[in-house]
């Protein structure tokens, strides 16, 4: 039975750094392919994964968003997250899904959709695999990566879910959609 040092004068420890602790108990993921690579998000924040249906578009507002669904009487907002990471929109085909994540933010909670590829499987990640997001190189940008799971000797891009799908920054990315209108456009698409 091994004993942590509980004091910091203790010799065999000065000037050793202090180890971080890291929760070492695997977590679960669901993978997805999105534009040949493999994401994943934490399995706590997914709600669930429907097929990629009748999505409702709504004028006026970023390309990455592709519209809203009705999800048993709720709008929900769906996200295409190929065109959110700055490349082209998602294209559908039979293997497409619509993922379905839950957010908080100060006591609500939101659900959002997101269109992906294809759904892989559910994977456990443990902590010890798990490297930083790159600092530059990758396709995405930094703020979205929470971290690089390594998996059967391949890299998983774990997704930061709140900072991708931002409510905040979505609706201010709108706002800046409908402010970019010339009026004179604006005001032939209210009245048409």
């Amino acid at each position: 039975m091994s004993t942590l040092p509980t004091s910091a004068g203790n010799p065999a420890t000065s000037g050793a750094k202090t180890p971080v602790v890291v929760e070492a108990s695997p977590a679960q993921y669901l993978t997805f392919q999105l534009g040949g690579e493999m994401f994943a998000v934490g399995i706590l924040n997914i709600k669930e994964i429907i097929e990629y249906g009748t999505v409702t578009e709504i004028p006026m507002v970023p390309p990455f968003i592709r519209g809203v669904i009705n999800l048993r009487g709720a709008v929900v907002p769906v996200i295409d997250l190929a065109s959110r990471f700055g490349g082209k929109r998602s294209e559908i085909s039979r293997r497409t899904c619509i993922v379905i994540i839950e957010l908080s933010e100060n006591d609500e909670r939101q659900d959002v959709g997101v269109v992906v590829d294809a759904v892989s499987e559910v994977l456990e990640i443990p902590a010890t695999e798990i490297e930083p997001p790159p600092s530059f190189g990758a396709r995405i940008r930094a703020d979205f990566i929470r971290g690089m799971g390594k998996v059967n000797g391949k890299f998983v891009i774990i997704l930061e879910v709140a900072k991708v799908l931002s409510v905040d920054e979505i609706a201010s990315l709108s706002q800046l959609a409908t402010d970019s209108i010339p009026d004179s456009l604006a005001g032939a698409a209210a009245q048409g």
